[in-house]
């Protein structure tokens, strides 16, 4: 199914994947319905979570003032974290899908910004944003990832897949064209979590992307995961946290999306996409510091079964890591950071 091109058609769907959170709703509805960029729809695809009642009222209420300006819709059955994906991508009307996390916060000016580098480059399949983690209220910035000081175009290809295909793992601020992600549909990857690494391969076969260093979206630093409900993701994830096993199973399954991309289409990427996510590898591993030795050898051993062994900074970051745990290394980190001139608050090349 391929949305209309039309007149009306809008150029941006603003996507929300909703599942429990009620109470973050409202915040993230008001920082996008407070854009200076009015060329939107937002769609919400709420995947019978036990607080559905609690987000169709909320939803309910906002329409009542917005109208068709949103458009809310109630899976029959709990998809998962990838089928709702799929199912926003495919009720999107916009030209390109802006997803938003459920419980997180668009920056004023984000969809201005958006379509000034739309307007500039030809044929953008996706674009790639600067993001924050904040603790509580937005006020409070954690973190903020930025690759690059300045905008970056690449080209449609190996160039684009490698570099996007890793960075695109945080779906709050996914920007990507919808009809080219529609054609790309498929559920061969439920379950991996990864399903927009999924579109970034399939999109970026042909279509160009744009990194910008703007700060689109606040992420929420403080929510736990709330996957492992649906069929696709039981037995594999545990609400509420990441067991060794579930970061296993989202490494296995980003790697089988960039092998899968050989056959699709004819893009071999498998190589530089294990070398990226080995030469960045602390965040696969930072919630898994506090493991008893042997568990950890375990998850070190599966990693490197994986292909990771063929990379020195794998094993250099599980073995620092491992030792310095999680706090002194984010302090040393801080340290680097500072000593090489970058903010600490500055995610580069992260």
């Amino acid at each position: 199914m391929t949305a209309p091109a039309s007149a009306t058609r809008p150029l941006f769907s603003i996507c929300i994947p909703a599942y429990n959170r009620a109470c973050h709703l409202e915040a993230l509805l008001d920082s996008i319905l407070s854009q200076n960029f009015t060329d939107f729809e937002i769609v919400i695809c709420e995947d019978l979570s036990r607080e559905r009642k609690d987000i169709a009222a909320i939803v309910t209420r906002y329409m009542a003032v917005h109208g068709d300006k949103i458009r809310f819709f109630e899976n029959e059955q709990n998809l998962g974290y990838d089928g709702n994906i799929r199912q926003l991508v495919e009720k999107a009307r916009g030209q390109y899908c802006f997803f938003m996390g459920n419980d997180d916060i668009m920056c004023p000016n984000a969809l201005a910004s958006v379509n000034d580098i739309v307007a500039r480059h030809e044929g953008v399949g996706f674009i790639l944003r600067s993001y924050a983690w904040f603790d509580e209220v937005p006020e409070r910035l954690a973190d903020v990832v930025r690759y690059f000081t300045e905008e970056r175009a690449f080209a449609a290809g190996k160039e684009a897949i490698t570099f996007c295909f890793r960075r695109s793992g945080v779906i709050s601020g996914y920007i990507v064209h919808r009809d080219s992600a529609q054609a790309a549909a498929t559920d061969r990857f439920d379950g991996t979590l990864y399903y927009q690494m999924h579109l970034t391969a399939s999109v970026l076969a042909t279509r160009t992307a744009v990194f910008t260093p703007d700060i689109l979206v606040l992420c929420r630093n403080s929510e736990p995961p709330d996957f492992g409900n649906s069929p696709k993701e039981k037995g594999m994830y545990v609400p509420g946290q990441y067991t060794p096993e579930a970061r296993l199973n989202m490494i296995s399954g980003a790697l089988s999306i960039a092998r899968h991309l050989r056959t699709s289409h004819g893009i071999d990427v498998v190589q530089p996409i294990t070398r990226d996510y080995a030469n960045y590898f602390y965040p696969y591993i930072q919630d898994q510091l506090n493991l008893p030795l042997s568990s950890y050898l375990r998850l070190y051993s599966s990693y490197a079964a994986l292909g990771f062994w063929r990379y020195p900074m794998f094993h250099l970051y599980s073995v620092l890591c491992y030792c310095l745990k999680r706090k002194r290394f984010d302090v040393m980190v801080r340290f680097i950071r500072a000593r090489l001139g970058h903010s600490p608050l500055i995610g580069i090349a992260k």
